[in-house]
């Protein structure tokens, strides 16, 4: 049997199967980028494919907690407006198929 990577949503706190979550990731540059793939380089968080884990993630601040850096809002509302279109897009499943 093969095992399933587990990541944990920053926004809920629940660990899921990494393909079933959402990656933000911040590259060598200090970049915040939504990898809808899941394979860019650098430091990734996860966050679950719905919108009130999203904004969780987003009021409490978790990527800035998650990465050490401060993050200004503008960068939030970019990221937050991709991953609400990739919702409405392919419908909040699993990301990277």
């Amino acid at each position: 049997m093969k095992k399933v990577p587990m990541r944990k949503c920053i926004g809920c706190n629940v660990s899921k199967p990494k393909r079933e979550l959402y990656r933000i990731v911040r590259d060598k540059e200090g970049n915040m980028h939504f990898d809808p793939t899941g394979r860019k380089n650098g430091r990734g968080a996860y966050t679950c494919p719905n919108l009130d884990c999203v904004d969780m993630m987003r009021k409490a601040r978790k990527l800035e907690k998650e990465f050490k850096v401060h993050i200004d809002n503008e960068v939030y509302d970019r990221l937050v407006e991709e991953i609400k279109e990739y919702i409405e897009k392919h419908g909040g499943g699993a990301i990277g198929q």
